[in-house]
């Protein structure tokens, strides 16, 4: 199906309220609107990449001498727009009649709006339109999610692809996804299934909180909307109450990543919780863990859980495996050289007691030994280092440098495909 044209727009009823009158380019009316933007004439051609069909109440216009109004026209033209429609009759009077004569110079559609309709209705109505012929066209070509428009706008996201926020807004509204004014966004990337009913159960737990979500090839994709007393200061810890819900709402053996918790506006924080719970998946099914999970319930971690792990692989696996495994050795060279020699597992706890805050008390308590034990594992990792490991100077450096040592295990399990790719 082809795009809207102008001629269709203009038959939308939002905008036959304002009554149209065309002034010139009558011969352009079937060009396609990519989309429709309001703004204040002396700003408007700036912004514009081509397709646009721009409103304006026209008062740049009122104190504009003929010259600087023909350039407006023709710098609309050049920037590629579909039409100009101006509202007159309040602060412009009528359309000067240069404005009139340099658009049928210059072919571009020009548009008196008689009546004050106001521009959120026409904007609304018109790119919502645009949106869903877009997506009818889109579709017609064969994809993995067929025809499911949420999919769509949440692998656009997920890949950052080329988009603006009026259409991001208008696609999820599309797909029924209204994230209040102060909620929080977080991404979810759940692995282990091709069915929402976990996320849809999530949500449920969270006590109804907005879900746009989508399944694709072994995996699902969703953004959740929790309300405004999720907020930091609110007593409750968004991020940590999606994990909560999700152990309950998740079946033993999937894997579920979650994002950080953003505010609803602009799409790119979307984007980014989305990326950032994507990008956690892919380490939590390839990097093995610090410690042993739940065996009885599935894997939920998040991007802060794992955000040494996402920072050390920034810019991909491949690019940076040989300073890691540099690190590892400059650190922990001789933890490697005896654990090569003897059955041990003194990197495993040493990466467990930093991250705990160097409690024995928990170090012992996750790795299932008793806290003897664990005195004499870390008196020989002392031994071995030569160094305290509570060394408030060493903390940084050794923590990397073990958790480096499970990325580049587990990037060499998963050498020849890398980390996989979700949506």
């Amino acid at each position: 199906m082809p795009a809207l044209t102008l001629r269709e727009v203009l038959a939308l009823d939002p905008v036959r309220a304002a009554e149209p009158e065309l002034l010139a380019g009558a011969g352009a009316l079937d060009r396609p609107v990519r989309w429709v933007h309001s703004s204040e004439v002396y700003e408007g051609a700036n912004f514009l990449d081509g397709g646009e069909l721009l409103l304006t109440n026209g008062f740049g216009l009122t104190d504009a001498d003929e010259e600087v109004r023909r350039r407006y026209v023709r710098e609309l033209a050049a920037r590629d727009a579909t039409g100009l429609a101006v509202e007159v009759g309040r602060s412009l009077p009528s359309m000067p009649p240069e404005v009139i004569d340099e658009a049928g110079r210059v072919g571009l559609p020009l548009l008196a709006l008689h009546r004050v309709v106001p521009f959120v209705r026409i904007t609304e109505a018109a790119n919502r339109a645009i949106v869903a012929r877009g997506l009818s066209d889109r579709h017609a070509l064969v994809r993995p999610w067929g025809d499911d428009h949420t999919a769509a706008l949440l692998a656009d996201l997920a890949n950052r692809a080329a988009l603006n926020q009026p259409e991001v807004e208008a696609r999820a509204a599309l797909a029924g996804f209204h994230p209040g004014h102060g909620s929080r966004l977080i991404g979810v990337s759940l692995h282990g299934t091709r069915e929402v009913g976990a996320v849809d159960r999530a949500a449920r737990l969270l006590g109804g909180a907005g879900v746009l979500r989508a399944a694709f090839p072994g995996d699902v994709l969703a953004l959740l909307a929790l309300p405004a007393q999720s907020r930091p200061g609110s007593g409750r810890d968004p991020v940590r109450a999606v994990q909560e819900a999700f152990r309950t709402a998740a079946a033993p053996g999937f894997t579920v990543a979650i994002g950080p918790a953003v505010d609803a506006g602009g799409w790119l924080r979307w984007s980014d919780t989305l990326r950032a719970a994507r990008t956690t998946l892919e380490l939590a099914l390839t990097v093995p863990p610090p410690e042993p999970g739940a065996p009885d319930g599935p894997l939920v971690t998040s991007s802060r859980a794992l955000a040494l792990e996402r920072e050390l692989t920034r810019g991909g696996v491949d690019a940076n495996r040989e300073r890691l495994t540099g690190m590892v050795q400059h650190a922990l060279g001789p933890l490697l050289a005896w654990e090569a020699a003897h059955p041990s597992d003194l990197v495993r706890t040493l990466e467990v007691h930093l991250r705990h805050g160097c409690s024995p008390t928990r170090t012992a308590a996750l790795l299932h030994i008793g806290r003897q034990s664990l005195y004499q594992r870390l008196e020989r990792i002392e031994s071995l280092l030569g160094l305290e490991i509570d060394d408030p100077d060493l903390l940084g450096e050794l923590l990397a440098a073990a958790c480096a040592h499970r990325v580049v295990r587990g990037m060499g399990a998963a050498v020849g495909g890398g980390l996989r790719t979700v949506a």
